[in-house]
């Protein structure tokens, strides 16, 4: 879908979509990222430091939220600012091959700066009817 500034209004949905997490996921981000944290992938040591098991890794909720606006715009490089506010973890059950936690995205245009032609996406992002990211907003660029 290409996306016009004319097709813009505040309030307008971007879509929504469930995304499964597993911890295969997690394993696969740890590598590429760097982060191996075992918080992210040892239940003993999650546990040990009061979470409720292994959590994902925040940027990797972050970056699995912002690609419904990636999706919907069409080009990484039209979001050009993304904020948001960590609320709860998002723990991930069972083994590594395994089902995960499944996080609910959805999006809707929150205003709109026509002079600059910059959309503002809210995001909601949820597990189980809880928030786990607060004021998730992404800048968008419209062309």
């Amino acid at each position: 879908m290409s996306v016009t500034w004319t097709d813009l209004a505040v309030g307008t949905s971007i879509g929504e979509r469930s995304v499964e997490i597993t911890r295969a996921d997690l394993v696969r981000y740890a590598g590429a990222s760097g982060d191996f944290n075992p918080i992210h992938w040892n239940e003993d040591v999650a546990r040990s430091v009061e979470l409720p098991g292994v959590i994902a890794h925040g940027m990797f909720t972050m970056g699995t939220a912002v690609q419904l606006v990636v999706d919907w715009i069409g080009n990484p490089a039209a979001v050009v600012d993304y904020q948001v506010r960590f609320t709860k973890p998002v723990p991930v059950p069972g083994a590594a091959d395994g089902p995960g936690a499944v996080l609910q995205v959805s999006g809707v245009v929150g205003s709109l700066d026509e002079d600059n032609q910059i959309a503002r996406i809210d995001l909601t992002v949820s597990l189980d009817g809880t928030r786990v990211l607060a004021k998730s907003q992404a800048q968008v660029k419209v062309w």
